[in-house]
């Protein structure tokens, strides 16, 4: 192990739980905490926390839960800090891997971005993590440069990342033309096109797709010998929750004004953008989400399972 990650393995509190099964190299998913913490409100995302880890457990696998509490690194959370993290919606740092030291420097918390909690995952010798939706590059980078940080880890960090694609509010195209030059293989499973979050698909083809979680395992750990950094595994929202493309990308776009005339900008463009989609939505967004990460929870365990039979 390097100097850096000795150093930085001496923040890492890796759970009770989470730790007993990789050390008996049994099936373990890491789970984001900005979902918790800025993605929705309270209660439903302590709801959602933690329906999620027992949908991991109802799939065979162990959920570890990442976040920064108190300065520690978290690769598994007790229910007792999870509702804490969900009580302190909106109140806390919503940290990217360039955060971790400037939150952990000053004893803080925060939840973790996909980025963020790749990283933590991969110094806890977890392979593979289920989110949300990706970051990307944002609508009219051309002129801002708002191009998220989850791309970058994608590209260095040897975690496989299951999603439903990326967040509707960003440039999806060009967001695959990035992970393209970055060398990030993106996979399609039981799909042909990139899921657009919301939505089952966004118009935009994949060149790979995967119909079992074998196959997708076989994939991850060849991955991990060609490198350099993780694999994205693009899984739609189930069709019973997904949303109208053309309707979804009109709110989109209504919340997108909204937000440049109010000079919403840099990491709170994400939560103000989900947060006023869901007032524009009535509530159906909220539901859709809470629908796919779900998804991506069971896939995510059932690719894990296989991971450690290989």
């Amino acid at each position: 192990m390097r100097f850096f990650e000795m150093t930085i393995a001496r923040l890492l509190d890796v759970g009770a739980e989470a730790a007993a099964a990789l050390a008996d190299k049994r099936s373990v998913v890491a789970l984001e905490s900005t979902i918790i913490t800025h993605g929705m409100p309270f209660p439903q995302n302590l709801e959602t926390a933690l329906m999620l880890e027992e949908t991991v457990r109802a799939n065979g696998a162990i959920p570890a839960t990442v976040a920064v509490v108190e300065g520690r690194l978290k690769a598994g959370l007790d229910r007792e800090t999870l509702e804490r993290l969900a009580r302190l919606s909106g109140g806390v740092v919503k940290a990217s891997r360039r955060d971790l030291s400037a939150v952990a420097a000053r004893n803080g918390t925060a939840g973790t971005t996909v980025a963020a909690t790749m990283f933590v995952a991969a110094l806890a010798g977890i392979e593979i993590f289920a989110t949300g939706g990706i970051g990307g590059v944002h609508r009219g980078a051309a002129e801002t440069f708002d191009i998220s940080a989850d791309l970058i880890e994608l590209s260095r960090t040897k975690v496989a990342v299951v999603c439903a694609g990326a967040k509707s509010i960003l440039d999806i195209a060009k967001t695959l033309e990035f992970l393209e030059s970055q060398g990030v293989p993106v996979i399609g499973y039981r799909c042909d096109e990139f899921p657009a979050f919301f939505a089952r698909s966004s118009g935009v083809k994949l060149d790979h797709r995967c119909d079992g979680a074998h196959d997708l395992a076989r994939m991850i750990r060849l991955q991990q010998d060609i490198g350099p950094g993780g694999l994205l595994i693009a899984n739609p929202i189930p069709e019973s929750h997904a949303l109208d493309a053309a309707s979804i990308e009109a709110r989109i776009n209504e919340a997108v004004v909204e937000a440049k005339a109010q000079g919403v900008g840099q990491k709170e463009v994400t939560p103000f953008l989900l947060r006023r989609i869901v007032e524009l939505t009535d509530g159906r967004s909220l539901e859709a989400n809470m629908a796919l990460v779900k998804n991506n929870a069971v896939v995510a365990a059932q690719v894990a399972i296989e991971l450690s039979r290989l």
